[in-house]
């Protein structure tokens, strides 16, 4: 005689199969989430970080901010509007210059401008060749940094506005390399001098709160990656 499955069985054993079915999707699921997660984490950009940059994470501050300039023109209006964020900032906002990190890149044809008077007394030919610029009042070739002046006024965007008044405030220079040893490369040829003795020269010879850094362009992105908002005006 065949013995039929009671009713009660049959829900049993439907409930079993469905709790069994259902147990199986959810670890396929939660593999397939897992999965996504890893997935999404390793694809996840990581700037990486070098020692030659560290110097941009040691200047304290809430607020960072990085001025990409590449001709005397654009130099001039990252020193003014740079004067104006550290002044906003302590007479609106009550911070102090220690909570503002800011740098401005002298790359290209502003780089010489990253150079003491003295080299600029010294090299200014070869200075005001690269930079493409003469001087706005005399027409003439400048004997000194034209940007630590403040006798030009309104003849330059910068108005009147110093390096060195950004540079006591906090703000820092950061000087190409790479443009610095082309016009290294010219002084020697016009002189018959040693390239890498005349760009050493120069590298001790900077502004004040400048330092030289190994291209502008490189510079511009890692203050980025660290936190920096970047101003460019070409």
């Amino acid at each position: 005689m065949k013995n039929n499955p009671s009713s009660s069985e049959q829900r049993s054993f439907l409930t079993r199969r469905n709790a069994g079915a259902a147990a199986v999707a959810a670890m396929a699921l939660a593999g397939s989430a897992r999965a996504q997660v890893k997935s999404t984490a390793a694809g996840r950009f990581a700037p990486g970080r070098h020692e030659k940059d560290d110097w941009l994470d040691q200047a304290p501050g809430q607020h960072r901010l990085v001025f990409d300039t590449t001709s005397p023109d654009s130099l001039a209006q990252a020193i003014f509007f740079a004067n104006n964020f550290m002044r906003v900032n302590r007479s609106d906002y009550g911070l102090q210059n220690s909570d503002l990190a800011v740098v401005i890149v002298v790359r290209h044809r502003s780089a010489p401008f990253g150079y003491s008077d003295a080299m600029w007394a010294k090299y200014g030919t070869a200075a005001a060749a690269h930079a493409a610029f003469e001087d706005p009042r005399s027409k003439a070739i400048p004997k000194a940094n034209v940007f630590n002046s403040a006798d030009y006024g309104n003849l330059m965007p910068n108005r009147g506005v110093t390096i060195d008044a950004v540079a006591k405030q906090g703000v820092q220079l950061a000087v190409c390399s790479s443009s610095t040893r082309a016009v290294a490369g010219v002084i020697a040829r016009a002189t018959g001098g040693d390239t890498e003795a005349i760009f050493s020269e120069i590298t001790g010879n900077l502004v004040s709160n400048a330092r030289m850094v190994p291209a502008g362009i490189v510079t511009v992105t890692r203050a980025q990656e660290r936190g920096y908002s970047l101003v460019s005006n070409y």
